[in-house]
């Protein structure tokens, strides 16, 4: 991803609220990366004190969250996103150190943020930052998640040039007022397979540090790629039913799934150690079912001789971002443990 930004003349400042880990953190300066995206202000206080001074905050803002970003706005450079005018006047009214802001701009996803089309309202906002000596507009940024809802790499690179289009169209409406503005992307589907980025000034992937089952459904990554596995114990086996019970349930892996080659709910997929070696399971074994605690494996006939009480087995998740939220910790193939936010 740095050689992709470097190619396309891109800053890269990548979104680190997949893996909130300082010492993961840290593996990005090793490839020169100064500048990162998180998605609370929670987060930005913990890669502040962790050595992160230029710091993206990917998310509305929280205007109840004021007196604590005017204490990081005093020690390093914030960057805040905002969609209204109740906002900025908020900011206006109640920050006591600069910060630079980004206009959300919706693309297509139609999750939050100014519609790519109402130019005036944009500049309207960008008129009232100018009241302000604390609000530096810094430019525009959009999300493509809707590039996660396609079926096929076709359809995610169709999203990423329509968004591309539209920002491309507010840059050049906007380019005379700001000289310097800035246009942000950031989704892990687009940058990982486009190679086209023009009008673009920063990518901010986050997903593309772990990937998981629901990037390669995507056509995104290889399973190879993928770098985060849960590890559950198993607890219980039914032969009768081709089931397996295993400690790790929605609390662990979420609930978000994808469907396998059958067309069932699949919320994750399954490998064993078999003689020393991890072997991968194909899709017709599968997590079919979770509760809070209990994760059910439906498991080929062939395959239950794989399990036994007392097993620990690996499950690819569906969604890397989520699992690791929850779990709050790694333990590396070294058995290193890596310990996130607020463990």
């Amino acid at each position: 991803m740095v050689e992709k930004a470097s190619q396309n003349k891109l800053h890269f400042r990548p979104h680190f609220k997949t893996h909130q880990s300082a010492k993961i953190g840290n593996w990005f300066k090793i490839y020169g990366v100064e500048a990162i995206t998180v998605s609370s202000v929670r987060m930005a206080e913990y890669f502040a004190v962790n050595g992160w001074s230029d710091i993206t905050i990917a998310f509305p803002v929280n205007i109840l969250e004021l007196e604590n970003i005017n204490r990081l706005a005093a020690s390093i450079k914030i960057n805040l996103l905002v969609e209204s005018k109740e906002t900025i006047l908020a900011l206006g009214k109640k920050l006591t150190n600069k910060v630079g802001v980004f206009l959300k701009i919706d693309t297509g996803y139609y999750r939050t943020g100014i519609p790519s089309g109402r130019f005036n309202l944009m500049e309207s906002y960008i008129e009232l930052f100018s009241n302000y000596e604390t609000l530096v507009f810094k430019g525009f940024l959009s999300h493509t998640g809707h590039t996660y809802k396609t079926n096929t790499s076709y359809e995610i690179h169709s999203h990423h040039f329509d968004a591309l289009l539209k920002m491309k169209a507010i840059k050049q409406r906007f380019k005379k007022v700001c000289p310097t503005l800035i246009v942000s992307i950031g989704d892990t589907p687009s940058c990982t397979l486009s190679d086209n980025f023009r009008g673009v000034d920063e990518i901010r992937p986050g997903n593309f540090v772990f990937y998981d089952l629901m990037q390669h459904k995507l056509g995104v990554c290889s399973l190879d790629d993928i770098a985060v596995k849960l590890a559950c114990p198993v607890v219980a086996k039914h032969p009768s039913r081709n089931e397996v019970v295993i400690y790790g349930g929605a609390i662990h892996l979420s609930k978000e799934y994808i469907t396998n080659i059958d067309g069932k709910k699949m919320f994750g997929r399954i490998i064993i150690r078999q003689n020393g070696e991890r072997i991968l399971l194909d899709e017709l074994n599968y997590v079919s079912a979770l509760s809070q605690e209990h994760g059910i494996l439906k498991v080929m006939r062939k395959d239950l001789k794989y399990f036994n009480v007392g097993d620990i087995i690996e499950i690819i998740p569906v969604h890397s971002c989520l699992t690791a939220n929850l779990m709050r910790k790694y333990m590396t193939t070294d058995g290193e443990e890596i310990t996130m936010m607020n463990c």
